[in-house]
């Protein structure tokens, strides 16, 4: 019997597919803190659902995906950040030193600097805290870029499930900040997630 093929914002990466993608790569050890990661954010992320009302944590499991799937990527602590990059905005017990204890201060570093301040209304403030954060992710390691724009990518294959109350605004705002990062690099992971952006975009805008 044929199944019909889940949308994409019901699909999410599993324990055993990381399992399964891993273990041949890069051994039991760093297999470990990947799973360890993926059990942290699980359960930073357990009461949250998005607007499209499936669990906020499959978008990190998505955008862990893409990096391993899409670009290869296999280094434990980029997956690892991945995994955790939202959850020092979701929780408030978590913090860089705990990241750092468990994880390393590499991971502590790429997650802090993915972490933007949420809980600010749009408004003067807003929009200094956005641009500071842009700023700040230009002059971070390219891994902070790519898993940001892997986030982004995630994000822009859910906008037909209404995941942002304003898309069109999500778009722009993407295209004007974070896909500039891309246009300037040589770096092929980079590339491809731009393509795949403008892709969506294209999409989006029919």
């Amino acid at each position: 019997m044929l199944h019909p093929q889940k949308k994409y914002n019901q699909t999410f990466l599993s324990k055993s597919e990381i399992r399964e993608r891993l273990l041949p790569k890069v051994g039991a050890v760093q297999l470990n803190r990947v799973i360890c990661a993926y059990e942290m954010a699980e359960n930073v992320h357990q009461f949250q659902t998005r607007n499209d009302g499936t669990p906020y944590f499959w978008h990190p499991t998505r955008v862990t995906k893409i990096l391993m799937d899409e670009l290869d990527i296999s280094e434990p602590d980029v997956l690892v950040a991945a995994l955790l990059h939202d959850t020092l905005e979701d929780s408030d017990i978590l913090n860089s030193e705990v990241l750092d204890y468990n994880f390393g201060p590499y991971v502590s570093y790429l997650v802090e600097t993915l972490t933007k301040e949420i809980r600010v209304d749009d408004g003067p403030l807003r929009e200094q805290i956005d641009r500071e954060y842009v700023e700040r992710l230009k002059n971070a390691s390219e891994d902070c870029r790519i898993i940001k724009l892997a986030d982004r990518l995630d994000n822009f294959r859910c906008l037909e499930f209404n995941l942002k109350r304003n898309p069109y605004k999500y778009v722009k705002e993407t295209s004007e900040h974070y896909m500039p990062m891309a246009e300037e690099s040589t770096n092929l992971h980079m590339l491809y997630l731009l393509k795949e952006l403008k892709k969506e975009r294209n999409k989006f805008f029919g």
